[in-house]
């Protein structure tokens, strides 16, 4: 039988700028605004930690009967220790405990036999998508901390997806091969680029506590035996701030160091709700209820986002949406792996900064018009682009350019999109920021003889790789050259720009 071992409510395990801290000992320096770095926490570990311990944070205070947030240890661990009354010697907190109770993110062991696996590194325990992600490789610390362990918890546990017959994924996602996502505002350092955790946690923590009115249902479900074949119900087993497991674990010790070992189960944990379990990180899809994924191949570009945030197709998460205390410098956070049926594309993150004046109208009409009316910008000077590309490859010749010759200019076409992609929201911005109607036009205006100009650089740069037939060269180049010319005098045409652009010839470029 284990020992309890590596009790995180009374041994400093988790590595932060403040020194080693119990995790009562995080909640009160991060209630203080003290805590501004975790040391052992991996990038897409990130938003799995930060949830959990919202999570946590929140229901340790319901179920205490607190508002306010406590700046010392010994009251949250007061606290954390409410959630778990039926066991008093703490072993749901510890790492190692007696296989028959509850230990940190890991159930009991079932009583009957089960096939399992050993892991010998945290790396080998967390999720299985990070084998894919660049510099990230399985079994590789073999020297690994405590808090190494704890954060790999965390992250299978709240954020893994399905991986194989018996070895299911979380809840709080739409589906097996589908992902967690967060969409969300952070408050952000003093670089104005970089979130600040502690203001982050204090933040959602409070927003999230407010709209608390005592606990309803189950809050740890490590806490609970996990007879195989059972499930819990979202929505009548739960709180609605459940945190949950969805893989049977169990850390134990060997000659010193820790492993794990792993088991499958015969069905998910919690039953599949295509991720409609209130997850206040989540944007969720109004014409089929489900939460947002992002798939294999996905990425968080200007469209994607402005999709989520303005499309009227989905509902923001509850977090993502501005309060009256958000009158700071803020960030736009939103990540998420990239997954999809048997693919992994790894762990995407964007932090697009937002200044504190036009935050209060990041949801509003004004954002949701404008941000439109950019993206169909951008999508004209993107047909310019592409006809001057196509009809190069075509040597010139109008009537011949098919889609072999459009294929050509993808990679050009990428280049721009990546370029508008880094322009986009600070434009926004500004236009949010802007005095008036007027002002936003000029911002626009100007916006689009950048990209204009960009996309002539990616023209110039791209014909080289572009073949055509020697002898027409000369002919090709220069009809390609008046053909984009024409597209960008267009694009401005009917965007109903030209107007503001006191700079721009207006006499429509001669055929060449």
């Amino acid at each position: 039988m284990s020992e309890l071992a590596y009790n995180l409510l009374t041994e400093p395990l988790v590595d932060t700028d403040q020194g080693l801290l119990t995790l009562p000992g995080v909640f009160a320096a991060m209630t203080r605004g003290d805590l501004t770095q975790f040391d052992a926490l991996r990038p897409h570990q990130r938003p799995a930690w930060h949830m959990f311990l919202v999570q946590l944070g929140v229901l340790a205070l319901d179920a205490g009967g607190l508002r306010d947030l406590p700046e010392d240890e010994a009251t949250w661990r007061q606290l954390l220790r409410g959630l778990n009354a039926d066991h008093p010697d703490d072993a749901p907190w510890c790492l190692i405990a007696p296989e028959e109770t509850p230990a940190f993110l890991q159930p009991p062991w079932p009583k009957t036999p089960v096939k399992s696996d050993t892991v010998s590194t945290p790396d080998g325990l967390d999720m299985l998508i990070t084998t894919r992600n660049h510099d990230l490789k399985v079994a590789v610390a073999q020297q690994a901390r405590p808090a190494d362990w704890i954060h790999a918890l965390v992250s299978l546990q709240t954020m893994e997806g399905f991986s194989g017959p018996t070895w299911y994924g979380a809840s709080r996602m739409n589906g097996g091969s589908s992902s967690r996502a967060m969409l969300t505002l952070a408050p952000a350092l003093p670089d104005g680029k970089t979130v600040h955790p502690s203001r982050w946690w204090q933040r959602d923590t409070r927003r999230l506590l407010a709209d608390r009115s005592g606990v309803r249902g189950i809050t740890l479900v490590w806490l609970k035996d996990w007879p195989d074949g059972v499930q819990l119900r979202v929505g009548e087993d739960l709180d609605p701030l459940y945190i949950e497991i969805c893989r049977r674990i169990r850390i134990s010790q060997n000659e010193g160091r820790l492993q794990a070992t792993k088991a499958g189960s015969k069905a998910a944990r919690i039953i599949n709700v295509n991720g409609m379990t209130d997850d206040p990180w989540a944007p969720t899809n109004i014409a089929k209820p489900r939460s947002f994924t992002l798939g294999d191949g996905g990425e968080f570009s200007y469209v994607r986002l402005c999709d989520l945030l303005y499309s009227g197709g989905w509902t923001p998460a509850p977090l993502c949406k501005p309060a009256e205390g958000d009158s700071q410098d803020m960030l736009l956070v939103a990540e998420a792996f990239a997954r999809g049926n048997s693919k992994t594309g790894g762990f995407r993150s964007r932090v697009v900064p937002i200044s504190r004046s036009v935050v209060k109208g990041l949801l509003g009409e004004i954002a949701t018009d404008q941000s439109a009316l950019l993206i169909e910008d951008i999508r004209r000077i993107d047909r310019a682009l592409r006809s001057g590309l196509a009809l190069m490859a075509a040597n010139g010749l109008r009537d011949a350019v098919g889609p072999d010759h459009y294929a050509r200019t993808r990679a050009g076409r990428a280049r721009l999109d990546q370029e508008a992609d880094a322009m986009f929201f600070p434009v926004l911005w500004r236009m949010l920021d802007a005095p008036s109607s007027e002002a936003r036009l000029q911002i626009r205006a100007q916006f689009m003889l950048d990209l204009a100009e960009r996309a002539r650089r990616i023209f110039r740069e791209a014909l080289p790789a572009i073949p055509s037939t020697a002898v027409f060269r000369p002919r090709a180049k220069a009809r390609a050259t008046a053909q984009l010319d024409r597209g960008l005098h267009l694009a401005l045409k009917y965007s109903g720009l030209i107007d503001h652009l006191p700079d721009l010839n207006q006499k429509e470029p001669e055929h060449g």
